[in-house]
């Protein structure tokens, strides 16, 4: 399945239905009067969060939605019917855009969370409404209200606990494919991730969190170097980033100062964010290089750096242990219930 993060949709709610103009006509009914019912009211269109779902690419397909109209009034004071609503159904982490990209209409975080995207118009009101001691036979109705068109944005940022971060060929997709069941495409050649791979890390029973490859930043990635920072998005939400530092590289520290350097100019947020630096590769080094290396990066980075080995296996289990118990916490604080939108809402 192809992956998606970033799409452009149209949304339309349905127009109310119109008000009846009609009088009631009988046979030995002497007195009639107006029964113009009134019309039903348009169908919403809502955005739902929901699990499964770690795409976009639908909305590839299908831009343009339209919920229903309501059905006109009828005589006899027959309301019409409402038109039906429809929802569309986004991963869970798509934030939703004006058509600028910058205002934020919604940012769907939760399992079941939902917002009104466009208020359907109401219904007009037939004759009988305006029925009164001084007007016993109006010849007026409304028509029902107009729909709501719209352009919006949606924009995926995957919800993940831990976030995979460095150069290319660091030996990110590695370390994912040998501690998840996660297959990313793996080569000796830069930028064989070309998009973000998630896996699912089981630490002992009943632990385990949700790992964020993306692909590898270079020099000048925030301006557009490279595929550029376009998925750093997806790594703002996880707890903790783990930096990995190539330890075949001549220029470790200088490794880590690119790649730090690019987090700061995407977000000062995200380069605030817990991290914690791995040199990876240590099986591919003699001791006395791990030694030289590790004292290099530490002395950058300013605290101790953990050395790892994807590829072997070397050093891989206390880290694990360490993020778990990261991602546990975070879990727990940012526990919150689904909440939704009151439909009486109206976007702007």
């Amino acid at each position: 399945m192809k992956f998606l993060d970033r799409t452009k949709i149209y949304v339309q709610s349905g127009t109310g239905g119109a008000g009846c103009l009609s009088f009631r006509r009988e046979k030995f009914v002497e007195f009639g009067g107006p029964n113009g019912g009134d019309g039903g009211a348009g169908g919403h269109v809502w955005a739902e969060a929901v699990e499964n779902l770690n795409t976009l690419i639908d909305y590839r397909f299908q831009q343009h939605f339209k919920a229903k109209a309501g059905r006109p009034g009828e005589g006899s004071n027959c309301t019409g019917r409402d038109g039906d609503d429809i929802t569309i159904k986004v991963p869970v982490g798509t934030q939703i855009f004006e058509e600028d990209e910058e205002t934020l209409i919604a940012d769907l975080e939760t399992p079941g969370e939902r917002v009104l995207l466009a208020k359907g118009g109401n219904g007009g009101f037939g004759n009988a409404r305006f029925k009164s001691s001084t007007n016993q036979a109006p010849r007026k109705a409304n028509p029902g209200q107009p729909a709501e068109h719209r352009t919006i944005w949606l924009r995926l940022k995957l919800i993940a606990d831990i976030g995979l971060v460095g150069l290319p060929n660091a030996g990110k997709s590695t370390f994912l494919a040998a501690v998840s069941a996660a297959k990313p495409k793996i080569a000796d050649y830069p930028f064989t991730t070309l998009h973000p791979n998630l896996g699912v890390v089981r630490v002992g029973e009943g632990h385990s969190f949700v790992l964020a490859d993306i692909p590898g930043l270079i020099e000048g990635a925030h301006e557009g170097a490279g595929i550029g920072d376009r998925f750093l998005g997806h790594v703002e939400r996880c707890a903790a980033l783990l930096h990995l530092v190539d330890g075949t590289e001549d220029d470790v520290a200088g490794a880590y100062r690119t790649v730090r350097t690019e987090l700061t100019a995407y977000s000062e947020e995200l380069s605030r964010k817990e991290e914690i630096v791995a040199l990876n590769k240590i099986d591919a080094l003699l001791d006395d290089d791990i030694k030289e290396k590790k004292a290099a990066l530490e002395e950058a980075v300013g605290r101790e750096v953990v050395v790892i080995s994807g590829a072997s296996g070397a050093g891989l289990k206390p880290l694990l242990g360490n993020l778990s118990i990261r991602a546990d916490q975070s879990r727990a604080q940012a526990k919150k219930p689904a909440s939704a939108i009151d439909p009486g809402w109206s976007p702007s």
